[in-house]
């Protein structure tokens, strides 16, 4: 039976939140609407602060209710201005935004912000979040989670096709021999950051600012050397490593490269860690979502690096924008009829898990 569903989707960028509603059934997840609403600067230095380490239990509280009510407010206006009613949606399902992701903790644990009670109590439609916590405790990292959805959606591809989304962080599905998926590294994150502080700019438009400059081979090998990218599968990773810190230590010595220089090499740190993960697989075929592919010089240098031949999901039909956005609409349809995520192979837990937390509306 064919069943509507949201999925809201704030991801590690920070970049908006992006809503989409999904036709979903047994065997197929459409994209019926999609929009993308703009985070609010003052609540984004907020939650930046907050990743950072700086604030107090009276912050994340207060930030956890705010981001509720702006989720809240971004899903009336969707439905407003696309003339759905709520008793026509099944259910939300709701990512949350990231505070800290600590799976390798002695105490495991994956916080997201945005109450779920305010949104299902403001909207009237039953709310599905939390998905994370249910893997950590089975022993699993709690992430990526595309990999399953990933899964779903290509399962008709011919060939030995990887999925690859690029949001502040990138992630990898293998959707062929033995299924499985992990957290490549960084995707936006540290190129954004760098952006931000130098050019005041959100993000390097088209790669433009960081085509305009030469690598530093010494500073990227310094920097593919991080312990994170020899890591093996099972692995997650999040703005609490990939952070302003580790980009600052990184540049120690090498203060004297230009900006442009220093964005290239950002850009080639991105694009060199997911060709070295594609490489190392038998996979004949990558498809690309997220933000990343927006970034037209990021896709050139992954066409040279990969061999595999590479694609963004708009090729194939599927908005590359709103791909993680509809995978929480079908996580939260998984959740709302008891159905396990099969992930233990993505994320080395000890079972598959019902993931997820449903929060009714009154």
């Amino acid at each position: 039976m064919k069943e509507y569903y949201l999925g809201v989707m704030s991801g590690t960028s920070l970049d908006g939140i992006d809503i989409a509603l999904c036709e979903i059934d047994d065997t197929h997840c459409k994209l019926f609407a999609s929009a993308e609403y703009p985070f609010p600067g003052v609540l984004k230095e907020e939650i930046l602060k907050l990743t950072a380490g700086f604030g107090t239990l009276r912050h994340i509280g207060e930030c956890h209710t705010k981001l509720g009510l702006l989720f809240a407010e971004c899903i009336n206006d969707f439905l407003t201005t696309n003339a759905l009613h709520v008793k026509s949606i099944h259910a939300i399902g709701l990512h949350g935004q990231t505070l800290w992701h600590a799976p390798d903790s002695l105490y495991p644990f994956s916080m997201q912000l945005g109450n779920p009670n305010i949104v299902a109590a403001k909207t009237g439609i039953t709310t599905v979040a939390d998905f994370r916590g249910k893997d950590i405790a089975n022993g699993g990292e709690g992430a990526p989670f595309a990999p399953a959805f990933h899964q779903f959606l290509f399962a008709d591809t011919q060939e030995n096709t990887a999925v690859l989304n690029i949001g502040g962080m990138a992630n990898i599905s293998l959707l062929f021999d033995t299924f499985c998926g992990w957290d490549v590294g960084c995707g936006n994150v540290l190129m954004d950051m760098w952006m931000q502080k130098t050019e005041s700019q959100n993000y390097d438009t088209e790669g433009a600012f960081a085509k305009s400059g030469e690598p530093h081979e010494a500073l990227l090998a310094q920097m593919l050397a991080d312990e994170y990218f020899d890591k093996k599968a099972p692995k997650s990773t999040g703005r609490e490593y990939f952070n302003a810190a580790w980009l600052e230590k990184n540049l120690r010595g090498f203060e004297h490269l230009s900006d442009t220089q220093v964005q290239r090499t950002l850009l080639e740190l991105t694009a060199h860690s997911i060709a070295n993960d594609v490489n190392a697989t038998q996979a004949t075929q990558l498809i690309v979502c997220g933000g990343g592919t927006k970034n037209s010089f990021l896709m050139q240098r992954l066409n040279v690096l990969c061999h595999a031949k590479v694609l963004p999901s708009d090729a194939l039909g599927i908005n590359s924008d709103f791909l993680e956005a509809m995978a929480f609409a079908w996580f939260a349809k998984k959740r709302i009829h008891q159905e396990p995520l099969l992930l233990k192979k993505v994320t080395g837990a000890k079972k598959d898990s019902i993931a997820g937390a449903i929060y009714a509306a009154d």
